[in-house]
């Protein structure tokens, strides 16, 4: 038990205190004695395993910088001192190593972890915030710097340290400090931060005992520090490359405006491989793009880089989206075979959808990915009913189209699984919950902006175990003013009655600057059409911000831009309209392709060379 006998004042000591009855041979009591046996060193003793199991147990349970330089203050008040804080390096709250080149003076310190929190804090005493280069060139700091633990016993020793540098005093000594503890935070070699503990209220000293317990908190401690600021350099790293390898967020298309938004793991979890992605397609298409890779870090994300890639390629092509996903899921199965022991990891989850705002209708195809979400000008919410394939990489089972009307004015929400699948790992759920923020957040009259955070927060507080890829899409439609179409038979007359009607339709939108050029590409589009493909052959003009001008027919040919020598008497045509035109190319349709081509509005100066 602590006591104090009668004849020593010192309050501070512990003692044991028993008592005999004192009796005669008779059993007679004749009094009582009691006797004090000092066992402050067991009971110190004691005290210290018990702080060193708390310091174990307590410290580095996760991986977050600053909660760890907390959790260390919590541990060393009160049991070892009345006041302690931990300043940690500004480079070590980024994930990086503090410069071995550096000195105390320029540690860039920032005070974190503070303990007595709140108003049990010293009054005048900074909290929190940078820490100045007090004292640079003072030894007990060189010793710091060097990885020792510093100890001023008394009032005296504190008052010689600081003796010059009155004026830094108000921020590292506290109102009635008069015992310290200094030990730096020191791992492989770096002194990471330091953590300092003072005595203000009880009145013994620190002794050399205590250092040495305080020495032993903080090499373990500064080990969950490193393994901290390691985490956060990695998580880092892999944000921002998940971020390079994502779209800008926002993107203006005539097809749709688009808001994407990521947000990364929370609690501990590792950068997963979710991206979105939006593509302008020729003829003011546009397809929209969620993915989803199978497990977590840098292969994750690697992984995502090359599938995002592979989708861009693939959509150049133009192909359907059930084929496109066919095409991706060969190239997971390629992945699977170069990396067999990460076999188990190398899967994704794949939404393609392309949005026409000639005729307003959406085709999409996903490889096991959630269904899209609509939001209609009426304010109706609903989700896309789809029959999503087998995930990327099972193959040998077909991925099935779906196509819908999607009005102008309409917003569609393709997303990951990270969305919908919350603590309570019920897919409906999240769905649900979806369409009732979008209805909320993202309904008629109410802009994109910000909508995509704003959104994701109100799914839930709690940070997600699994990364969330959102991308919002409103709607536009090409008025059909803007567009003109025609139909002719495989006929050599077709040919002028095509040119004739273009000039025609360029005149009524008052684009006569570009009819030379258009006629021109008219001409061969339709002359190739009329020899090689049959008929009936289609003619479509689409103006916007650019001049579309697609031909149709019934062939699968594709044709081949190549340079003709000399003495050919053809194959120019499509090395003609590579120079009219600003770019052009086909696509294959249930029946026959299209070749279209694409022009500037601007005055057509004509083609050096092929004119005077």
């Amino acid at each position: 038990m602590r006591g104090s006998p009668p004849s020593d004042p010192d309050s501070d000591r512990m003692w044991s205190l028993s008592t005999f009855r004192l009796t005669d041979p008779t059993g007679r009591l004749l009094g009582t004695c009691q006797t004090y046996a000092d066992i402050t060193d067991g009971y110190r003793a004691e005290r210290r395993l018990e702080l060193l199991t708390n310091a174990g147990a307590g410290i580095g349970a996760t991986l977050d910088v600053a909660r760890t330089a907390q959790e260390l203050a919590d541990v060393l008040v009160p049991a070892l001192g009345d006041v302690a804080w931990v300043a940690l390096s500004e480079a070590v709250l980024e994930g990086d190593e503090p410069s071995k080149m550096s000195g105390p003076g320029r540690w860039n310190l920032r005070r974190i972890g503070v303990a007595p929190p709140g108003e049990g804090w010293p009054t005048g005493l900074p909290a929190a915030g940078a820490v100045p280069p007090a004292l640079p060139n003072h030894p007990l700091l060189q010793r710091i710097g060097q990885g020792q633990t510093v100890l001023l016993p008394d009032l005296d020793s504190v008052v010689a340290a600081a003796e010059g540098h009155s004026e830094l005093a108000h921020l590292f000594v506290p109102e009635h400090g008069h015992s310290v503890i200094a030990a730096p935070l020191f791992a492989r070699g770096l002194v990471l931060g330091t953590v300092v503990v003072w005595r203000t209220r009880r009145p013994a000293p620190f002794g050399q005992e205590d250092a040495d317990l305080l020495t032993e908190i903080a090499s373990r401690a500064a080990l969950g520090v490193d393994n901290a600021r390691r985490y956060t350099r990695e998580h880092r790293a892999a944000v921002a490359l998940q971020q390079r390898l994502l779209p800008a967020a926002t993107t203006d298309t005539p097809a749709a405006e688009t808001v994407g938004c990521y947000v990364p793991a929370g609690g501990g979890a590792e950068i997963g491989g979710d991206w979105y992605d939006v593509i302008a397609l020729p003829s003011f298409r546009v397809a929209l793009v969620a993915g989803d890779v199978t497990g977590h870090g840098l292969p994750a994300t690697a992984t995502m880089g090359r599938l995002r890639t592979a989708v861009d390629t693939l959509a150049d092509l133009e192909l359907d989206p059930d084929e496109l996903l066919t095409h991706l899921d060969d190239l997971v199965q390629q992945l699977q075979d170069e990396a067999p022991h990460q076999g188990d990891t190398v899967g994704a989850s794949c939404l393609y959808a392309v949005y026409d705002p000639v005729t307003c209708q959406c085709t999409l195809a996903s490889a096991g990915h959630p269904p899209p979400v609509v939001v209609r000008p009426d304010g109706t919410v609903e989700a896309v009913e789809m029959s999503p394939g087998p995930l990327l990489g099972v193959g040998g089972m077909p991925v099935e189209t779906t196509t819908f009307d999607l009005e102008p004015g309409s917003t569609i929400a393709v997303y990951t699984k990270g969305v919908i699948y919350r603590d309570d790992h019920d897919p409906d759920a999240g769905l649900w919950r979806l369409t009732d923020c979008l209805a909320r957040f993202a309904g008629p009259g109410r802009g994109l902006d910000g909508v995509g955070h704003e959104l994701l927060r109100s799914l839930g507080d709690a940070p997600a175990r699994d990364d969330m890829a959102l991308l919002l899409a409103r709607t536009r439609a090409i008025a059909p003013a803007n567009t003109a179409t025609w139909e002719f038979p495989a006929d050599p007359s077709a040919v002028a009655a095509a040119r004739q009607a273009a000039a025609g339709q360029l005149a009524a939108w008052g684009l006569d600057e570009v009819s030379f050029t258009t006629e021109l590409v008219v001409s061969e589009l339709v002359t190739n059409a009329v020899r090689y493909a049959g008929g009936p052959i289609g003619l479509r003009l689409i103006r916007e911000n650019v001049l579309v001008c697609e031909v149709h027919d019934p062939s699968n040919t594709q044709p081949r831009l190549r340079r003709a020598r000399w003495s050919d008497e053809g194959g120019r045509g499509l090395f003609l309209i590579a120079q009219l035109t600003t770019r052009w190319g086909s696509r294959y349709a249930r029946s026959g392709k299209t070749i279209w081509t694409e022009q500037s509005l601007v005055a057509d100066l004509g083609v050096p060379g092929l004119l005077p």
